[in-house]
């Protein structure tokens, strides 16, 4: 199932025009949208070193960070009604450039702030405010390429899904059913009705011979048609407060969906036209960061524990309490993990139970934003917007 899986990816990211370095990270999810990198030549155990190469004060949110051509881009928002798009050097951390425009903190049972990521594509930033500003910026020197206010009715806790950007076309989970622009001009490609969307990022995957996406909306999952916007199939997934957050994950002709507030998780069959359930269960409750899917296993946030579960049947192998609500990806076959609380955790992905490598405590609570890996470093952050790179590089390259 994985080397199918594979196969499939890699036929997707051949037809999406951003090419990246190897150990890049150029937008939400990864290079593969699947929460997973490939690079497999780092050292877990030198996180006990907690060698911290840099660390920054980016503002209150939980934009995750992006890692192009030696950049790092993230966003935060300062003294309440600003917000802030950020360049680093991705190795020394300085600040290459910044981009500020007006945006209210809007705080609502959690310290509010950004919540998309920024997407890296061709020499562009593509991001998206709360009320969903969007805004095309150049990598290298942060001045505005283009710029649009959508009028499109945000939900509870406003857009959080991040841009998709496929061949001419940057998509959001904006409207009913997701929203294209021309990544170069601006202009409306095609656009669905006015509704509130859910907070998932687009995801694409081959359907057949063709590329299509996976939009979890408010209250289902979709498939869009790439060209068009049509909606070749959707599936009805009603959540409490309409939060569909968690991106879905593909493999074959199989599609996995989670959501938080104990709904549960479930797996569909995609192969014929109308969408089938294989199982539906609580074992995974994944209220914001998506899991991932390893060698026939996921593993993600399950409420406030991190949990496995097998992807056929949906049984839940094993379960740890010590992460609570915090978040997850992966390097291989290794798990990395913020806590709730601040600790980062690498931990063997294996069904059979448990198995932590090497800790450390990084960041002071409340860290709900996923870890990215790039070129053996991790970058993490909490919502106060304290940011830090650590380098866990391997030993025989020091």
């Amino acid at each position: 199932m994985n080397f199918r899986w594979l196969a499939l990816m890699i036929t997707v990211c051949l037809s999406i025009t951003s090419f990246s370095l190897a150990g890049d990270w150029p937008n939400w999810r990864g290079p593969n949208y699947d929460g997973i990198s490939t690079e497999t030549d780092w050292n877990p155990k030198m996180l006990t070193e907690k060698k911290v190469l840099w660390d920054a004060q980016v503002g209150i949110g939980f934009s995750a960070v992006s890692i192009a051509n030696g950049k790092a881009y993230t966003m935060g928002n300062i003294n309440k009604n600003t917000d802030v798009i950020y360049c680093f050097d991705a190795i020394t951390g300085k600040e290459i450039w910044r981009y500020e425009y007006a945006e209210d903190l809007n705080p609502k049972n959690y310290e509010g702030g950004c919540s998309a990521t920024p997407t890296i594509s061709d020499g562009k930033v593509y991001t998206i405010s709360k009320t969903s500003k969007v805004f095309c910026l150049s990598a290298e020197t942060g001045e505005v390429v283009w710029k649009k206010e959508l009028p499109y009715e945000a939900p509870t806790w406003g857009i959080a899904g991040s841009a998709l950007v496929v061949d001419e076309k940057v998509i959001f989970n904006l409207g009913k059913s997701g929203l294209a622009l021309n990544k170069i001009t601006g202009e409306i490609i095609w656009k669905s009705d006015n509704a509130k969307c859910g907070y998932a990022t687009p995801v694409p995957y081959k359907s057949g011979e063709t590329i299509e996406m996976a939009i979890f909306g408010k209250d289902s999952v979709m498939s869009i048609d790439l060209a068009t916007g049509t909606v070749r199939w959707s599936y009805l997934w009603e959540t409490k407060h309409d939060v569909n957050a968690a991106d879905p994950i593909i493999s074959g002709q199989e599609i996995f969906i989670t959501s938080g507030y104990g709904h549960g998780a479930a797996l569909i069959d995609i192969a014929s036209k109308e969408p089938a359930k294989l199982w539906e269960n609580k074992n995974m409750r994944s209220h914001m960061s998506g899991p991932v899917l390893i060698n026939g296993y996921l593993y993600g946030i399950d409420d406030n524990q991190l949990a496995c579960l097998d992807w056929q049947t949906g049984e839940q192998k094993w379960v740890e309490k010590k992460t609570r609500k915090g978040a997850l990806s992966a390097a291989g076959d290794k798990l990395i993990v913020i806590s709730e609380s601040g600790t980062l955790l690498i931990v063997q992905a294996t069904p059979e139970g448990y198995q932590e490598i090497a800790s450390a405590d990084v960041l002071s609570s409340r860290c709900w934003t996923m870890p990215v890996f790039s070129d053996g470093h991790i970058y993490v952050r909490n919502a106060a917007g304290h940011l830090v790179c650590v380098d866990v590089q391997n030993k025989n390259e020091q």
